[in-house]
This record gives structure tokens, sequence and C-alpha cells, in this order.
């Protein structure tokens, strides 16, 4: 046993220094295109399935920062809103792992524009159905940046009244919708729309002009601003004050719909969850991290993508191991006399074979290096700085170190075997053949 440890410890030391020759020695030009081919299909194996997944993800990362927060409260299956809210808000207060929150009441409502113009009656009204949502402006806007979402109009403010922001695709000059529903036409910040709510029983309103009458359910609002944002939850929703929203629907509870949680620094998103379960408030809304709050069939596409971006990655892979067998194989069967000649004087196959798969490892960590700095050292932060612009999500680079190096790993594998196997033909032949290259 210790004897064959020696023998191979001396075929590996020969073998590298037999490598280290052929790479220093070898075409320049060759040794660069075959590092080029190795980054390329690490780049590939990385960067499609990063981009894949970072089309879902993006997303899943918008509805944390500008809909659930980091913790999601909202109502139980058989509820309309979530018990003793006030309760529940109280010890989000007090609660040091909690940053802040936005408790949000939501209602199903229509909006109808251009009323005061329309002159047909008999004619369709200039409408369309909502959510509205009352909120508290500045602690939505401390939890979701919600004013970042504008692109036209201002913010919403807590000592004002009559104000509404509107989500874009509701808006026909926003709307990619048309075909399905008919989005408000011609309506801008400081506009004029009708807003009617039913089930919530009578409530008394007045328009802007003063005149005030006994109504049901529905006020006339200026339309401060429109957001747009790639979460669905927020451009398919309206917005007002919290104490609009109860003149307008009628309703004195104090129950919400809605509460996203924005956690302290230093805390995970679980432990703020189970905190919060301890209290036994699951008894009484649904309580979901921003990641459970995801719909599991976005979470099921994402893993789809992945294995998209995996099988699309493999095929680089197998044009890499084709290529590294083939640049191998035309190498040593252009060697063959040289490698002939090495067995004569002594040198044995084995320390040749090594010298190929050596070089074969050469070539995969110098391509694997230079394509992880492509990836973690520029196109990483760079889309991150600048995320890609789909339509539903602003797509990031997902390139998480241990799938990267899982990777990588495979990589490896198949190149080792593409340097060995064709190495292994040619040393396997006859001695005297190859010197004579018969």
């Amino acid at each position: 046993m210790f004897r064959k440890f020696k023998k191979f410890q001396t075929s590996l030391v020969v073998g590298t220094l037999l490598a280290k020759r052929q790479i220093t020695r070898g075409n320049f030009w060759i040794n660069l295109l075959i590092i080029g081919i190795m980054t390329l299909t690490f780049l590939s194996l990385v960067v499609i399935s990063g981009i894949l997944v970072g089309l879902l993800e993006g997303s899943f990362q918008a509805n944390r920062e500008r809909y659930s927060g980091d913790v999601f409260i909202s109502t139980l299956a058989d509820e309309s809103s979530i018990q003793s809210t006030g309760m529940i808000q109280s010890t989000l207060e007090s609660l040091p792992i909690v940053q802040d929150f936005t408790v949000r009441y939501k209602s199903g409502a229509t909006i109808e524009a251009n009323y005061r113009e329309r002159r047909d009656f008999s004619a369709l009204p200039n409408s369309v159905g909502v959510n509205i949502v009352g909120i508290d402006p500045e602690r939505e806007e401390s939890v979701t940046g919600l004013s970042e979402s504008l692109v036209e109009g201002q913010m919403l403010e807590s000592d004002e009244s009559g104000y509404i922001l509107l989500g874009s695709t509701f808006i026909r000059r926003y709307s990619n919708f048309s075909d399905l529903f008919e989005p408000l036409d011609e309506v801008y910040p400081g506009d004029r729309v009708k807003v009617s709510v039913t089930g919530k029983g009578l409530t008394f309103s007045s328009d802007l002009s003063g005149d005030s009458t006994a109504s049901s359910n529905t006020q006339e609002f200026i339309v401060k601003g429109i957001v747009k944002s790639k979460v669905d939850e927020v451009s398919l929703a309206a917005f007002v004050t919290e104490s609009d929203y109860r003149r307008l629907t009628g309703d004195t509870s104090l129950n919400a719909q809605e509460i996203a949680i924005k956690k302290a620094d230093g805390y995970e998103d679980q432990y703020v969850k189970q905190v919060l379960v301890s209290y036994g408030f699951s008894n009484l809304a649904k309580i979901q991290t921003a990641a459970e709050a995801i719909p599991k069939f976005l979470d099921d596409i994402k893993q789809t993508f992945s294995i998209l971006g995996t099988a699309i990655g493999g095929i680089g892979l197998v044009v890499s191991a084709i290529t590294i067998f083939i640049v191998i194989y035309i190498n040593a069967l252009t060697r063959r006399k040289f490698i002939g000649i090495l067995k004569g004087i002594g040198i044995s196959g084995t320390a040749i074979e090594i010298a190929y798969v050596l070089q074969s490892v050469f070539y995969v960590l110098i391509g694997s290096l230079i394509g992880a700095l492509i990836v973690y050292g520029l196109l990483v932060p760079v889309i991150a700085a600048n995320p890609i612009d789909f339509p539903f999500s602003d797509g990031i680079l997902v390139a998480d170190p241990l799938p990267t190096f899982n990777r990588f790993l495979i990589l490896f594998f198949v190149t080792v075997i593409a340097g060995y196997l064709p190495a292994r033909l040619i040393v396997k032949k006859n001695t005297l053949d190859s010197i004579l290259q018969r």
C-alpha cells in the first residue's frame, strides 16, 4: 500500500511538472480561447438561471417593500376584518422588534369620472370597480414608501379631506388591460371623481361644492395623484385617508383588513411572526412573513424558472465539455510521439494522464474565477442598482453563493472528465506504435 502511494505521489509530481510545461509553452491564444469558453460556460450556468429567478425575485422584493412589509397581518378566511385590531395596534406600538406598521381598511367601490360632462344617460358611465383603501398617509409612507410610486400629482396628507390617489391600472393612458375592462378616460390630478361604496349602509355625504344631501355611500373626491407600481395591490387600488374612508363607507368599526409591519434592524421575519403568534394574535388574524405572503403558484413558477435556467446552462456545459475533449484530444494526438518517448524513458502513463487532467483543472479554475469576478463584482451590483425593466417586475440577478458553488462543482467535474478521457485514449496506445506514429 505504501509503495503504491509513493508511486502515485511521484506520478503526481511529474504530472504537475508536465502540465506546467504544457501550459506555459503552449499556444497563448489557444489557452486564452479555452479559458474564455470556460468563463462563458460558468456565466451561462449562473447568469441565465439567475436572471430567470430574479425576474420573480424582483417581484417578491417589490411586494415586500411596497405592500406587505416584513410581516403581513390579514383577515382569517371566515372573517371580513381583523378582530381586535386596536389591541394588536397597541401591542405593535410597544414592541421594540417593530420599527413601524401601517393599518389599511379596504372595501369594494366604484369610481366614476367625467360624470359632470355626461349628456347621454343611456350610454354606459365612465366608471370602474376598485378596492378603496383607507390609510394613514404618514405611516403608509414610512412602511411602503407609497409616494415613490407616484407618477403624477402629490401624496395624500392625513390632515386633509376629499382627496384620492388612483392606481394607474384604471387610467387609460397607463393601462394595459383595456381589452378586459374600460379604464377611466381623461382623468388627471385636480379632476373630480365620484366614489360609490355598496354594502356598508347609509352615510351622509356632501359634494365639494358645499351642497349637502343624504346619499347612499357616495362621495366626490379630487384626484390628488396617480400611483403606478408593478405590485398589483398598489396599482389596482384607490387610496384615501382613514377619516375619508369612514365617512365614505359609514363603517364605524375600528377593525381593519390589513396590517403591514416593518421590523426593526437585527431581527428575522420569522422571529417577529413568532412573537406575534405568542400573543395569541393568530386566533384573530392570519400572520405571515413576507415570503409566506407570496402566492404559492408564484413560488412554483420561481422553482420552474430555476430548473429551466439550469437546463439552458446545461447546454453550455455540454458544449464546454465537448470543446475541452476535442482540444485535449487534438493536443494529445499531435504530441503522440512525445508521449510515446516519455513512456519509453520510464514516465508512467498515470503521470501523463495527470498532466492533462491538471491542464483541464487549470482552465476550469481560471475560467470560473474570472466568471465569478464578473458575476459578483460587476453584474450583481450593476443590475441591483439598475434592475431590468420587465413588464411585471424589476428583475434582478439572483446568484446565491451556495447554488453558484454547486454549479461550479458540476462544471469542474465535467471538465476533469473531459480532460481525462482523451488523454487516457492516447496514453493506453502501444508505446512503440506511438513513437513510430503507426
